[in-house]
């Protein structure tokens, strides 16, 4: 069976209602590493297919040119899927290499959003994992507190979730970013799922400070 012939059989089998993210893991894990075949099943635009393709590359291949093709194509999809397929590609690809880390920390000024919110996604979890001590903290907030208000909405959510964890880590920094917050009134009235915290920063920071502090 060709490369093409097996990318149509599983995309068909993707193609199936009721698919699964269990069924997805089980799939890549019996083919393992397959670079062709992930490229073949990304071609068909599909979310699943591209979702299985992202687990099954071969992350040395992903250059610069690469990935800026996947992104023009991630960019294709409707907010939802296209930052959760942002959001698998880098957490199943991009955080695994060096050489894609430092492509990702390259990306503040990308000129696809896709690629922008990835950068600001990897700052905001260096810091949400407890790593604190960054030389490029005020250069962030900076940056932050200037286009946070306009930036597309996947882009700010990642911001946004920077300037979060950076206020709940780095105490000198709080009171800038709950200003922030307060300012500019985002996600105030969003009402968060439960059990889950709200993206407004100023509550953020406080629930998450408070965590911390018991």
């Amino acid at each position: 069976m060709t490369v093409q012939e097996k990318a149509k059989e599983i995309h068909a089998q993707l193609s199936k209602e009721g698919t699964k993210l269990g069924d997805l893991r089980k799939i890549a894990k019996e083919i393992k590493k397959d670079h062709d075949l992930a490229m073949e099943l990304w071609s068909f635009g599909a979310f699943f297919s591209q979702q299985l393709a992202i687990l099954i590359m071969d992350k040395k291949l992903l250059t610069q040119d690469v990935i800026e093709q996947l992104s023009e194509d991630i960019e294709q999809h409707n907010l939802s899927h296209r930052t959760h397929l942002a959001d698998w590609l880098m957490a199943n690809q991009l955080v695994k290499d060096k050489k894609t880390i430092a492509l990702l920390e390259s990306w503040g000024d990308s000129s696809f959003a896709i690629q922008r919110r990835l950068y600001w996604y990897y700052q905001g979890r260096l810091r949400w994992t407890g790593k604190t001590a960054y030389e490029n903290t005020e250069t962030l907030l900076n940056n932050i507190e200037n286009k946070l208000a306009g930036e597309v909405p996947e882009v700010q959510w990642a911001m946004n979730f920077t300037a979060a964890w950076i206020g709940i880590f780095d105490v000198e920094y709080r009171p800038r970013c709950i200003a922030l917050g307060e300012k500019l009134g985002l996600y105030i009235e969003e009402k968060p799922s439960k059990g889950c915290t709200p993206n407004y920063l100023p509550e953020f920071i406080r629930i998450e400070v408070e965590k911390r502090n018991k």
